[in-house]
């Protein structure tokens, strides 16, 4: 992690509900390919709330998979989010690994595990979206979910190395009020919090499919999930799913 300034700086220069069918991955038209969208934010930095409304606007274009994952980090500033997880944290900065530019930065929106762009800033990620649309998505998958079980199966496909399936669940809308900090009493609206985050299976290109009891993957606020596919542990998305 950066010093204390640096992140300061980064910080000021910065689903839909139901079991509904959704576009899956891989062999359809590229300008029909779903994009994941991943937005780092926090309650405790003044830079995000705009971010977080633009969150909710991309959310309505169902080829966007667009989630929200609030840190940890700046809760020394006098305000513990109240949806932040260490897991969140951590994942952002194995974006900033994988991509080995160590850009860790709120809000930051990464695209398909592979592009960045400070989340506040449409014209950027806009243009990242597009490009991640016409580069398309390699795996197939399909995702169903039942009242008692998750169930994700995955074509073959020729494939060197590994891949994670990550399992997302998220609820499609929370308000926080914001009581200290940065922040402090502003009421923000959050899109697509994600509440669960599950590492649910490698894949290696065979034809794969899994099964988990409902419970253990979407805790009962959650009303969406989606699949992930990414070369090793966040490496670029290759594949989606949503249910």
């Amino acid at each position: 992690m950066k010093n204390q300034t640096t992140l300061s700086r980064r910080a000021a220069l910065a689903i839909m509900a139901g079991a509904v069918a959704a576009p899956h991955a891989g062999k359809a038209a590229t300008a029909e390919a779903p994009v994941l969208v991943e937005l780092f934010t926090s309650q405790g930095c003044a830079s995000c709330p705009p971010a977080d409304a633009f969150a909710g606007e991309l959310a309505r274009n169902p080829l966007n998979f667009v989630v929200s994952l609030n840190v940890d980090y700046w809760d020394y500033l006098g305000w513990h989010d109240t949806l932040a997880r260490p897991e969140f944290s951590k994942r952002q900065f194995d974006y900033g690994k994988s991509r080995g530019d160590m850009q860790v930065y709120t809000p930051q929106m990464v695209m398909n595990g592979h592009y960045h762009a400070v989340g506040s800033d449409p014209t950027e990620v806009r243009k990242f979206i597009s490009e991640c649309r016409e580069e398309g998505l390699k795996a197939e998958i399909d995702l169903t979910v039942s009242s008692k079980e998750v169930k994700v199966s995955i074509a073959a496909q020729p494939f060197q190395g590994e891949a994670t399936l990550w399992l997302m669940a998220f609820a499609p809308e929370v308000q926080a009020a914001i009581e200290r900090g940065e922040n402090a009493g502003k009421t923000v609206t959050y899109h697509n919090v994600v509440r669960s985050m599950v590492p649910a299976a490698l894949w290696k290109g065979e034809a794969y499919t899994g099964s988990w009891m409902r419970d253990a993957v979407i805790p009962p606020d959650c009303t969406s999930c989606i699949a992930v596919l990414q070369k090793d542990k966040t490496g670029q998305v290759i594949g989606l799913a949503r249910a």
